[in-house]
């Protein structure tokens, strides 16, 4: 019998709207054994069954959900399920882009809180970041091999500091089949190499495939100055696009490697793409003090949020870095800038982006707001699963 867990007064509010999470301070009493990851079923303070979830004794989230139905029961069926459900949908999503990869589970916005799998062709990349994913990692295994075919492998990369909150130490391994280095993946026609052990993440940021897509609709006989480029696939778009050049900026010495290597696999000019090794705050400053400017500017930086303590030091971070982006664009030319912190609220963004072309002394408009791609869904009793923030903004 599973351990049962009983909420304050008026702390089944949430629950009952389906949001995912039972937080420290909301529980009153734990009734029964109950360990790292065990299933609990939760109980108002007047004894209503309100959900079942996984249990957490160190983590501020005491408990995520699995199921509100009283008679399901989390076992090798139960994930089944779940993952058949989000390949339905992702199968969908990969034909209208014409890729072969995917995020095919998205945490709680997929009803499987603490998994995340990212889909490389046909090797499968699993994160699991909660002690419940944690303890149900040989039933998710046995789900994936019974779903997707054909696959090659499943390789864990668990390698993430937030395991810690809940009690786990960082993981990576083997959990099937034969890992290879590096997976090519499509997107829209352009070729992507994802190197599986290295690459941030799980490999690959495919959350930002559309918003790649939308850069290409711009870059028609442009200038493009790519910042935080990674590996630079958003500079294989522009150029896919129409851009006349691509100047990559990236701290990382590997990530522009790999970027040059994108030139090369896209069958691109290589002297239509440069990579310039630098703090990108320092090398927009330095375009600022040149006068250097170009018809398009990508913005594309890591968090800044990783707390809320943190945003207002974060605001003046994604202030500072937009006004000498805004500064860098071509009067009438192009500013795509993004958040992907989820902390950091849409309409604070623009807030911020707004204030930044104040201080640039540049007039901006909005011509598209953006966000995730599709295949990162944002349950709408789960707003934390919106975390991406883009806007394509004409500067004059």
């Amino acid at each position: 019998m599973s351990a049962k867990i009983y909420l304050q007064p008026g702390r089944e509010k949430s629950l009952l709207r389906r949001h995912p999470w039972v937080f420290e301070g909301a529980v009153a009493a734990v009734k029964g054994r109950c360990r790292l990851g065990d299933t609990v079923d939760v109980f108002s303070a007047d004894n209503k069954w309100l959900g079942r979830g996984a249990y957490s004794p160190n983590s501020q989230i005491r408990v995520r959900m699995w199921t509100f139905d009283q008679n399901e029961t989390v076992d090798n069926a139960f994930f089944c399920r779940k993952i058949e459900s989000a390949w339905q949908l992702r199968q969908q999503i990969m034909a209208r882009s014409n890729s072969n990869a995917c995020r095919l589970i998205a945490a709680e916005s997929d009803g499987l809180p603490g998994v995340t799998v990212d889909l490389y062709d046909d090797v499968a990349v699993v994160q699991l970041l909660s002690a419940g994913a944690d303890k149900h990692r040989d039933k998710i295994v046995w789900a994936l091999q019974r779903t997707l075919s054909p696959l090659r492998a499943i390789f864990e990369r668990s390698d993430v500091d937030v395991r810690q909150k809940e009690g786990l130490e960082p993981l990576v391994q083997t959990l099937w089949g034969d890992v290879p280095q590096t997976v090519d993946i499509q997107e829209h026609g352009v070729t992507i190499r994802v190197d599986l052990h290295t690459g941030h993440k799980t490999g690959f940021y495919l959350d930002q495939r559309e918003n790649r897509f939308a850069a290409s609709r711009y870059a028609q006989n442009a200038s493009v100055l790519n910042c935080f480029s990674y590996t630079g696939t958003f500079a294989c778009y522009a150029l896919r696009g129409g851009a006349t050049h691509v100047t990559n900026v990236d701290v990382s010495q590997p990530a522009l490697d790999m970027a040059a290597t994108h030139i090369e696999l896209n069958g691109f000019n290589p002297q239509q793409c440069s990579q310039v090794k630098g703090d990108v705050f320092d090398v927009l400053r330095q375009y600022h003090s040149n006068q250097t400017q170009f018809d398009m500017v990508i913005l594309d930086p890591p968090k800044f949020v990783d707390s809320k303590a943190s945003l207002t030091r974060a605001c003046r971070g994604y202030k500072d870095i937009n006004m000498y982006g805004i500064h860098a664009v071509k009067p009438g030319g192009i500013l795509l800038t993004f958040s992907c912190s989820g902390l950091m609220p849409a309409d604070l963004f623009q807030k911020v982006v707004a204030d930044a072309a104040l201080d640039a002394g540049r007039q901006a408009r909005i011509l598209e707001h953006l966000s995730q791609a599709p295949d990162h869904p944002a349950a709408l009793n789960y707003p934390e699963g919106y975390y991406l923030k883009g806007l394509i903004c004409q500067i004059e």
